[in-house]
């Protein structure tokens, strides 16, 4: 038997009402769900057993008053006198986290609940909502990492991205999947590297448009991307999340032919581009690794991208993202044919 404790669960609390009803004693209820007597006894006593009789319902909303209860108070919680020492500490005069916790420590070495370690100072200035109160928090620190723990690094190219185009600093209704026009790009890679095609996925949607590319140089993506993101609607065509490959050199004349913003991930995130990730995932099916993707030619591509949006996507309620895609459209057009 299992030693370790498990607090009741729904199902087994609907057992003890049934089983109490049927007038089973706390013995036997226990043996029917594996538990001590005593852990029956309790819970009937949480529920209340007076006229109305046992109540699950009663019983789970005490037991979660209780452990609320139980949980050790937050040293620094937003809004409070350490919390605030913290940030000001942090923001304004470019402490470290160790230097603070030491600071702390010197000023109360008999009052432990006035001061934290730095790892409680790391874990509370990752744990703020995205937002600029994190940003500021986050790149005041020594490494500026965008996540606990993840080693900082440098790509090819990374040098060509400015601070104002990092992730960081992208609108919450990309994030949020608000509104339609937000993609993510890459490219999926060839026999030896030296053949690709570009892949663009719609955020909201999962609408996908494949690039037919000649090389794999900044200049191949920029007239590739162009191509296909032109024959788009302007309404679906806001911004690109893409990583820090070096393809993306001529992103500042991506931006100005197509009239978009540009986002750059954090090194090493693929996670920042999840739909994208996913979907050249799939796309490998139709394009094997060690495939001479030179010899794909826009019509092939195209075919192979019609297949993807005619999928009926779980994430979309079983539309297709072609639907989707369609819906938003229209929805676009009627609203404009509204205003006027």
């Amino acid at each position: 038997m299992d030693s370790r404790y498990k607090h009741l669960g729904s199902e087994e609390r609907g057992v003890i009402l049934a089983e109490h009803r049927r007038g089973s004693s706390l013995r036997e209820i226990g043996l029917v769900l594996g538990r001590a007597p005593s852990t029956i006894g309790r819970e009937l006593a949480r529920g209340g057993s007076g006229e109305a009789g046992y109540s699950p319902q009663v019983a789970r909303a005490i037991y979660d008053v209780r452990r609320s209860r139980c949980r050790r108070p937050r040293k620094l919680a937003e809004g409070g006198a350490l919390h605030d020492w913290v940030r000001r500490k942090l923001v304004h005069q470019r402490w470290s986290p160790e230097q603070m916790a030491a600071r702390l420590r010197a000023m109360h070495p008999d009052n432990p609940c006035a001061r934290v370690s730095h790892e409680t100072i790391y874990a509370a200035i990752y744990a703020q909502p995205k937002g600029g109160l994190k940003a500021a928090m986050v790149l005041a620190l020594r490494q500026a990492k965008p996540a606990r723990g993840r080693k900082r690094t440098t790509l090819a190219g990374s040098s060509m991205v400015p601070e104002s185009l990092r992730i960081i600093h992208r609108p919450e209704e990309i994030e949020a999947r608000l509104i339609p026009g937000h993609w993510e790009g890459d490219l999926i890679k060839g026999a030896f590297n030296r053949s690709s095609v570009g892949t663009l996925v719609e955020r909201k949607t999962r609408f996908v448009v494949l690039c037919k590319m000649e090389g794999n140089t900044a200049v191949a993506a920029l007239e590739a991307f162009s191509r296909q993101m032109k024959r788009l609607p302007r309404e679906v065509r806001k911004s690109i999340t893409y990583d820090r490959g070096s393809e993306m050199a001529c992103h500042p004349e991506l931006a100005r032919r197509l009239k978009i913003d540009i986002w750059f991930c954090d090194p090493h995130a693929p996670w920042q581009r999840g739909s994208n990730e996913n979907t050249n995932g799939l796309l490998r099916q139709f394009m094997p690794k060690g495939t001479d993707l030179s010899d794909a030619s826009q019509t092939w591509l195209n075919d192979v991208a019609r297949l993807m949006n005619g999928r009926p996507r779980k994430t979309l309620g079983w539309k297709t993202p072609a639907e989707a895609m369609a819906e938003e459209i229209k929805a676009f057009s009627s609203t404009v044919a509204l205003d006027v």
